[in-house]
């Protein structure tokens, strides 16, 4: 019974790993998609896309994909979302889904190309 509270810790540690990889885009799969013309877009700061960013990449920060959706190309042109640990490009890609964007691929970390 003592080791309960560790049993649920990795239970939930192992569901959150699991979730957080749902979605996601193989990096492979993201490659052979902006190799045929999918748009990539990073949306992290704009500070951090200055550093560095992948190449070819666009700079649409997160907060703002609802109002530049329209720099990513139309509805039903795929697009390749990244930023810094997968949690931002989780969340713009829900948001271009909403806004009807049918091919959506969440690449999450930068580090995964």
């Amino acid at each position: 019974m003592s080791n309960l509270p560790l049993y649920l810790a990795l239970a939930l540690l192992t569901a959150w790993f699991i979730a957080s990889k749902l979605g996601k885009v193989s990096p492979a799969k993201a490659h052979e998609l902006v190799a045929a013309g999918a748009r990539l877009v990073d949306v992290r700061s704009p500070g951090e896309f200055g550093d560095a960013h992948l190449p070819g990449a666009v700079n649409i920060p997160a907060p703002d994909v609802q109002k530049r959706a329209g720099e990513i190309g139309k509805p039903d042109s795929p697009v390749v979302v990244y930023c810094a640990s997968g949690m931002r490009s989780a969340a713009a890609a829900r948001t271009l889904k909403a806004l009807g964007y049918s091919q959506v691929f969440d690449l999450g970390s930068m580090s995964r190309w």
